[in-house]
């Protein structure tokens, strides 16, 4: 069993992150979410706390029951952080240092001795726009891994490249990483 944390950012594809969530608790893993402003637009809470019967954190500022979130969550707490799906506002503010959320404060109290996954789903044009592609590029060099997305159907009605991948693909990269069965 491990401990992972779910992080979700703004996509419409968070509906595959309950999914996600419900696939890694199905599995004897305890799941912890923590959501930004825009995921909880797509999603709610309630969703996320009935699938793995914790609390979801939201923001920095309110987390009574963890007052310092942003380092006990990720490096006292987790044995994997996961950005399930990674938008490309998120990606490039993570590239930059950015920490005007708890996920941006997160990832900047890292020092990625544990796996952090980041998995990106955005139309083809943001994902293939060269500041997304220098973030993600920034984001490996600093030792995260990238779930790749894959290409089909997007909820904008093109086709290409940008798809969240299934929440089994997931799964079995995660398993991969931290190397279970």
């Amino acid at each position: 069993m491990s401990n992972v944390l779910l992080c979700i950012t703004g996509s419409i594809s968070c509906y595959k992150a309950a999914e996600f969530a419900s696939l890694l608790v199905k599995n004897g893993n305890d799941v912890k979410v923590v959501a930004t402003e825009a995921a909880l637009r797509f999603v709610g809470k309630t969703t996320f706390e009935g699938l793995t019967k914790n609390k979801v954190y939201t923001d920095m500022w309110s987390n009574e029951q963890e007052p310092i979130a942003h380092i006990t969550l990720g490096q006292k707490w987790a044995d994997a952080i996961f950005v399930y799906p990674a938008s490309a506002d998120v990606i490039n503010k993570l590239a930059a240092g950015i920490a005007d959320n708890l996920l941006g404060a997160l990832f900047l109290a890292n020092n990625f001795a544990k796996p952090f996954v980041v998995a990106p789903a955005m139309n083809s044009n943001m994902l293939l726009h060269p500041a997304t592609q220098k973030s993600l590029q920034t984001l490996r060099d600093w030792g995260a891994k990238i779930l790749e997305p894959g290409k089909g159907h997007l909820a904008c009605g093109d086709d290409g490249v940008g798809r969240l991948p299934e929440p089994q693909e997931a799964f079995d990269f995660l398993k991969e990483i931290l190397g279970t069965k």
